[in-house]
């Protein structure tokens, strides 16, 4: 029933005086609810997320983000977006068409430094996940090495992806050029890769972190799945080359099938905002998050390592969290 049918009800007549006074306090008291209901309905602040391609990790982590901070903190409302990828997103951020986007750690680090582009004024609001890069073949390939597989068709994955970035540092530091050395296949969609390894129109698939969706999927094969990454002597002579790039391992269990840790390389994505981002906004989505870690983590496995514990740890400077962090870590005494 509509709240003027309540009201007229309310106070209808063949009533006393009294009846009739305490029906109009009663419908008072229900316009005073609706009122108030469409005043809380409208305080709530909208952010607005930069995701990826569909098909890929960023997308399925924005909306295990989203939902737990819309969950925890019911004034915010974390609407996820598709974008092209961590390449897309920070240029988003400076033309404020997004409020917070993720981003692989090449691609911040290539931002911040000014890297083939202007300096990106741009601030952390959270560590997501570790994240490594490597192959992933069918178990039923001849390919067991990076040499195996110079000179093959390789799904690097969409051209917008941090894990491209991440892979011409990789090669780099092995001498190796992606587009020169290998079949360079650059994808539209993250999810168009899984297929053409299992079809046979490419040899690998580059990609990582635990439960990525195109590793799943070709893990999740009749055919099974191996990965490949670099070996000791590669990582180290990597390493030498571009120290902001981190061993980082895969854990035992992470796909199906996969029963031994993989050594691999690579770094935190972040969730990035705008410096102009309020400090309030900020200091909020913060302590959803914290205050939300199991619930994300239970929603999806990579998302386990999103504590602000990480983000102090993970962060290149102190002074690139966002201050709004930065305050609710110190009253949360995760900052001394």
């Amino acid at each position: 029933m509509d709240l003027h049918k309540q009201i007229c009800r309310r106070l209808g007549s063949g009533r006393t005086f009294g009846e009739r006074a305490a029906s109009a306090i009663a419908a008072a008291v229900i316009v005073a609810a609706a009122v108030a209901s469409s005043a809380a309905a409208q305080e709530k602040t909208g952010v607005t997320l930069g995701t990826a391609t569909p098909g890929g990790g960023f997308p399925v982590y924005g909306a295990a983000y989203s939902a737990t901070l819309n969950e925890i903190d019911p004034t915010l409302s974390v609407e996820p977006r598709n974008t092209k990828g961590s390449t897309e997103n920070i240029p988003l951020l400076e033309a404020g068409q997004i409020h917070i986007g993720q981003v692989t750690g090449e691609v911040t680090y290539e931002a911040i430094a000014g890297i083939g582009r202007p300096k990106a004024d741009v601030r952390i609001i959270n560590a997501m996940y570790s994240n490594s890069g490597m192959f992933i073949v069918r178990a039923d390939s001849p390919y067991r090495s990076i040499a195996d597989l110079k000179g093959k068709p390789i799904a690097w994955g969409a051209r917008g992806s941090g894990f491209v970035v991440l892979a011409r540092y990789v090669f780099d530091g092995l001498g190796l050029d992606i587009d020169r050395d290998f079949q360079a296949i650059f994808l539209d969609k993250a999810a168009d890769g899984p297929a053409m390894v299992l079809d046979g129109r490419a040899a690998a698939l580059w990609g990582g972190g635990v439960g990525w969706p195109g590793f799943v999927a070709v893990a999740s094969a009749p055919a099974g799945a191996r990965f490949i990454a670099p070996d000791a002597a590669e990582i180290a002579r990597i390493v030498a080359k571009h120290s902001f790039i981190k061993p980082i391992t895969l854990p035992a269990g992470s796909y199906p099938g996969q029963s031994a840790p993989v050594a691999a390389l690579g770094s935190w994505a972040f969730m990035l905002a705008r410096p102009t981002l309020p400090e309030d906004v900020a200091y909020r989505l913060a302590r959803a998050l914290h205050r939300g870690e199991a619930a994300i983590g239970s929603r999806l496995a990579q998302a386990r390592e999103s504590t602000l514990t990480n983000t102090l740890a993970a962060a290149p400077r102190q002074d690139l969290i966002h201050p709004g962090v930065l305050r609710y870590m110190r009253e949360a005494g995760i900052l001394k």
